[in-house]
């Protein structure tokens, strides 16, 4: 005796599933492409030989639609279809942004953490009796 079937849902957004996509999540390092962004991810692994753990890292160009998300933003990518030839990744969301404020005249290009060191002055300067 055969078993009884389900009659077959229809295919909607709500019923069907991406299947497993692997998921990553990693910092910003370049948005220097139209709709692309270099997104370093950092993992542990264990050495083989020596057994310590040890930090790995990997870059992966992302699909940004928007050009939404800025260097040194901590973003969520997931794997999809082949977008271009090194494009395999899109961004799902920007977890937390780097600064909020726009850039200052003429530090567009430089990093946050470059112009906020160019910005201090330096330790030595504020001792007493230093000398320049």
């Amino acid at each position: 005796m055969m078993p009884a079937t389900q009659p077959a849902q229809p295919h909607t957004a709500a019923t069907t599933s991406r299947g497993h996509r692997k998921i990553r999540t990693g910092i910003v390092t370049s948005t220097k492409m139209k709709k692309t962004i270099v997104v370093q991810v950092s993992r542990l692994a264990r050495h083989q030989r020596y057994s310590r753990v040890i930090r790995r890292a990997g870059s992966f160009k992302v699909h940004d639609e928007t050009n939404s998300a800025a260097v040194g933003d901590l973003v969520k990518i997931m794997e999809t279809r082949p977008i271009s030839k090194d494009k395999r990744w899109r961004l799902v969301e920007i977890l937390q942004r780097v600064s909020t404020a726009p850039p200052l005249p003429g530090e567009e290009g430089k990093s946050v953490s470059a112009a906020r060191l160019e910005s201090q002055p330096r330790a030595s300067s504020l001792q007493p009796g230093a000398t320049q």
